[in-house]
């Protein structure tokens, strides 16, 4: 018997940690970031709203699962979702080569270009040289934070927990500019009182290396059952109307993109 114990308790292990790691697709835990207005934000009652959560909902009743969301910070968003503390992540994660190192991506859900915004009038025009002594304001880990610290070498980066800490700062001038997806600094800052007097500056970023190829749904590389699933939700919510008019309640304009 006690020859035996060597064998019979691995093989238990390992039964027991492949249960462990069998994902129900019937109730499914979603990470949201709940500080990135319009996509995804916290009303004045509490409870998360935006984009992305519609978008997140609508694809758990396509599914027909019940899904629970999980809010954490954005540079918390992967390494939560590798230690299982969720099974997905709707958060206007772009889908870079970077980040596919990682994580598995469905389909885009949205695509849009990059952006700086600055005060209008300024002499900032997009151009890196024009940072020289300036400082922008970028959320940490993002996409632009990555591209800012490639390419514009000469200015000061600071770097936020979250995008609307980065429209405080920039609104009471202690940063020069931040950049930022276009949709979100639109709806989320341009088109509200404290965006008044700035403007976006310089042209569309959309190197593909830094940017990515739209906003997809991230996951584990191993739930490739999930991954198929999410796609055909997401294909299913666009031929049936319901992406358009959750779309519609935030966007006067097409933001799903080529």
């Amino acid at each position: 018997m006690k020859r035996f114990l060597p064998l019979v308790l691995p093989c238990m292990l390992l039964f027991v940690a492949l249960g462990a790691q069998a994902l129900d697709l019937s109730k499914l835990r979603i990470g949201v970031e709940g500080a990135y207005p319009p996509f995804s934000t916290v009303g004045p009652d509490g409870t998360l709203q935006g984009f992305d959560i519609d978008i997140a909902n609508a694809l758990c009743t396509e599914m027909k699962a019940r899904c629970t969301l999980v809010q954490q910070e954005f540079d918390g968003l992967i390494p939560s979702l590798q230690s299982r503390k969720f099974d997905l992540i709707v958060a206007s994660m772009a889908i870079t080569p970077e980040r596919l190192k990682v994580v598995a991506f469905t389909d885009k859900y949205y695509n849009s270009a990059n952006k700086l915004i600055a005060k209008i009038g300024s002499p900032i025009d997009g151009t890196p040289e024009r940072f020289k002594g300036l400082r922008i304001g970028v959320q940490r880990t993002t996409i632009n934070d990555r591209y800012v610290s490639a390419k514009f070498t000469t200015a000061t980066i600071v770097r936020y927990a979250s995008q609307d800490e980065v429209y405080l700062d920039l609104a009471a001038g202690r940063i020069d500019a931040t950049m930022v997806d276009g949709i979100a600094g639109d709806v989320g800052f341009l088109k509200t009182p404290a965006g008044k007097g700035f403007g976006f500056v310089g042209p569309d970023y959309r190197d593909p290396e830094y940017f990515g190829a739209g906003a997809g749904i991230a996951l584990r590389k191993s739930d490739t059952e999930l991954r198929d699933r999410l796609n055909a939700a997401i294909k299913a919510i666009r031929a049936n109307g319901t992406y358009q008019k959750l779309a519609s309640k935030y966007f006067n304009y097409d933001i799903y993109g080529q």
